[in-house]
């Protein structure tokens, strides 16, 4: 009769296998550009929005677009790392990683609570996402009588308003409301739906991220002699033909509302220019490429722009980019 070994002793040998080689954990300081495609269309080149700030060992994320637990693990981050989640708005391709991260946070059984910060909203989307999970929460690894943390046990929200502080460990957190939306302001939907920009004072320097937004004053004063501004930009022509390839058929009021969104709730290069040097920022890394960055000598154009108005370091930054 053909011996079997005990379980215990498979798991063992495979313990004793040498293990895959793994990134190293990313140390010290850094503001990493996980996703930096903005914007309803995906890219094969570029992720979906989404940031890591490393802080003292701890990794927080800004903004958690579709792809980002991908990101994290190209980028040498383990997922149980991250200690919190800024959201800067709601619309899905800035949030559209986090239901993956809080149901992996879940699988792996992880009891430590994630909080998440985000603009009035964030509650009613967080606790969507706990809702979706919460079969796979029941049914665990299907081995019968096993325990299984609650999703709703193992995260926080916060929700933020124009003009919050609130310290997160040894870095203290500003949000203003930015001009991504241009509701009546005191209107109802004023009062319940606001669009974000983030400062974060760290003990060695400052990081401003503007979320998305048209120009603003709010944002202006938020970025006051920031040591590193990260901004959104748009490309309204290559944007549009974007859309335009990807959904030929698009109804002619859509068409219309799309455009007047980008128009009047997004940076042109030239705005961005304006933006950092009225703000005294030291330097620009500028991210969220909706049309994508496929053609150089638009990609120069940008850089001209933004540099008639702005003489300190640019970037366009790429994913997986480090400042």
């Amino acid at each position: 009769m053909r011996s079997r070994l005990p379980l215990l002793a498979l798991v063992a040998m495979a313990m004793a296998l040498p293990a895959a080689a793994q990134p190293a954990p990313a140390g010290g300081e850094a503001f990493i550009t996980l996703g930096t495609m903005g914007g309803p269309v995906p890219s094969p080149e570029r992720s979906q929005p989404a940031n890591a700030l490393i802080q003292a060992g701890r990794v927080y994320l800004v903004d958690a677009g579709d792809g980002t637990v991908q990101q994290l693990a190209k980028a040498g981050i383990q997922l149980p790392r991250v200690g919190a989640v800024f959201l800067s708005h709601l619309h899905v391709d800035h949030t559209g990683g986090l239901s993956a991260i809080l149901g992996l946070r879940n699988q792996i059984n992880l009891r430590e609570r994630l909080t998440v910060y985000g603009p009035p909203g964030t509650r009613e989307l967080v606790a969507g996402m706990v809702a979706s999970m919460q079969p796979a929460a029941r049914v665990g690894y299907g081995i019968p009588g096993q325990s299984w943390a609650p999703p709703g046990d193992t995260v926080t929200v916060v929700e933020l308003t124009d003009g919050a502080h609130v310290q997160v460990d040894d870095m203290t957190v500003t949000a203003v409301q930015n001009t991504h939306y241009d509701f009546a302001p005191g209107s109802p939907e004023d009062r319940s739906y606001k669009s974000l920009a983030l400062r974060f004072d760290l003990p060695g320097r400052s990081i401003v991220y503007t979320g998305d937004t048209g120009p603003s004053a709010a944002v202006e004063r938020l970025a006051k002699g920031a040591d590193l501004l990260v901004s959104e930009m748009i490309d309204m022509a290559g944007t549009m033909a974007n859309v335009a390839r990807n959904s030929p058929n698009m109804p002619a009021p859509a068409k219309q509302q799309l455009e007047q969104h980008l128009s009047t709730h997004h940076l042109t290069p030239d705005a961005v220019g304006q933006l950092t040097a009225r703000a005294g920022a030291k330097a620009l890394v500028v991210t969220h490429f909706a049309a994508g960055t496929p053609d150089p000598a638009r990609t120069r154009d940008y850089l001209a722009q933004i540099r008639a108005r702005f003489a300190g370091p640019v970037t366009l930054a790429n994913d997986l980019d480090r400042f």
